[in-house]
């Protein structure tokens, strides 16, 4: 919701202080690619805990494991 008020505010000061439509657009266009890098650069510190722990889990899981014996 936040991301949606700040392209209409960023779109209506460029309007406002007299860019043309073209760079509103570019500008608009460059905006939204740098916030969703941001939001996925967010959700991947949000999600690193769990990341963290599945990766430990399967270690744990694998090192309780016998070895097969492989049979060729």
């Amino acid at each position: 919701m936040l991301e949606l008020f700040f392209l209409i505010g960023f779109v209506a000061m460029l309007l406002v202080t007299g860019i043309s439509l073209l760079g509103v657009m570019a500008a608009l266009f460059v905006a939204a690619a740098f916030m969703l890098l941001g939001g996925l650069f967010a959700m991947v510190f949000k999600l690193l805990p769990w990341l963290i722990l599945a990766v430990v889990g399967v270690w744990i899981y694998r090192s309780m494991q016998k070895p097969q014996v492989r049979r060729y």
